[in-house]
């Protein structure tokens, strides 16, 4: 059975799923690799089999998603290319990943694509969702990666077709201390908007991991330095908690880690709105966004020390055995799969 892997390239909670998702489908199958999109700092240490530019979101330095420079960047007749192009022939099934090349590419080929991210649970019906509603957001979240069949992963078990998250090898064997540091890492803020905020609180040591320093750097009682998987993850390991986006594997992983975890979603990111509503759901605390009116509530979470609890079992053996079951009901061959049976949910 040959199987394409494809990957959502833009962020890292992606490729870190990947890590352990990757060994898991290999040892059932004959595995390729797509990953598409940019601004990922987590390389994969396997040979990648289409290394595309896809459809990225490009963070800015102010809360949010930087919409002029995602539009200047993603270049449509290029994408169709991308599209049309891809060889998905040779291929039985795509396992797909929020990838948005290989999955329209499947839709218009007739080949079977499986969705497996957060982002196929965020949509379900059971999943959280924001008291404010982004009609927009969603129609975007939904037409992104188009996939007849559907399984996510979530902070919670929601229901059969919804799992607890993947949690990397590398995350599961780190030595947990407490070294009384913050560590933040939030993209979409600039390094003069975090000091500017961060620098409030004197007597808190903060690490901060920025995509807009490429050299390490303090001031004060902040020090900064370029994102790091090694560096960030042993800083993840040792703080007294984290502060970041509302992104879902970071998060998933510092709730594993038992960690306290303050989260600030992203303006324009629906998916993020959706996460800070369920992380909200289990105790965490949750800022609209960093601004100087915000201190009062940083101040109450640096002061509480509660720690959410969690249980992310290590399945991701037994995930890929279901979904590669249900392949084997839908599609009883290759042949009888035809673009017909395939729709845009």
């Amino acid at each position: 059975m040959k199987i394409l892997y494809a990957i959502q390239g833009t962020g890292n909670g992606h490729l870190c799923r990947a890590l352990d998702i990757i060994p898991a489908l290999r040892e059932k199958a004959d595995v390729d690799i797509l990953v598409s999109g940019v601004q990922a700092d987590v390389g994969l240490p396997y040979e990648i089999k289409f290394n595309l530019k896809g459809l990225s979101f490009i963070f800015g330095k102010n809360g949010g998603v930087d919409l002029w420079q995602t539009f200047a960047k993603n270049k449509t007749k290029r994408l169709i290319n991308e599209i049309r192009n891809l060889p998905l022939e040779h291929y039985d099934l795509v396992i797909n990943d929020f990838e948005p090349v290989s999955a329209w590419a499947a839709l218009l080929k007739g080949i079977p694509c499986i969705a497996l991210s957060h982002q196929a649970a965020v949509l379900d019906i059971c999943s959280p969702q924001p008291i404010k509603k982004d009609p927009f957001g969603r129609f975007i979240l939904k037409r992104y990666a188009p996939a007849k069949t559907k399984f996510g992963f979530h902070f919670s078990q929601i229901n059969d077709n919804i799992f607890t998250p993947v949690i990397r090898k590398q995350v599961r064997e780190l030595k947990i201390a407490n070294k009384g540091h913050y560590t933040v890492y939030l993209p979409a803020y600039s390094d003069k908007k975090l000091l500017k905020i961060l620098g409030n609180f004197p007597k808190v040591q903060w690490k901060v991991f920025s995509k807009h320093n490429k050299q390490a750097t303090s001031f004060q009682n902040i020090e900064i330095q370029p994102v790091n998987n090694e560096l960030f993850l042993e800083s993840l390991a040792s703080s007294k908690g984290v502060m970041c986006g509302a992104g879902f594997e970071t998060p998933a992983e510092v709730l594993y880690l038992k960690k306290k975890l303050l989260v600030i979603p992203m303006k324009n990111q629906f998916e993020q709105h959706c996460n800070a509503a369920a992380l909200e759901k289990l105790g965490v605390s949750v800022l609209k966004n960093l601004k100087t009116k915000q201190y009062s509530e940083i101040e109450k979470w640096l002061a509480n020390d509660c720690i959410v609890s969690v249980d992310f079992p290590d399945r991701t053996s037994s995930i890929i055995d279901i979904v590669l079951s249900t392949y084997h009901q839908n599609y009883p061959s290759k042949e009888t799969s035809v673009s017909k049976d395939l729709e845009v949910i």
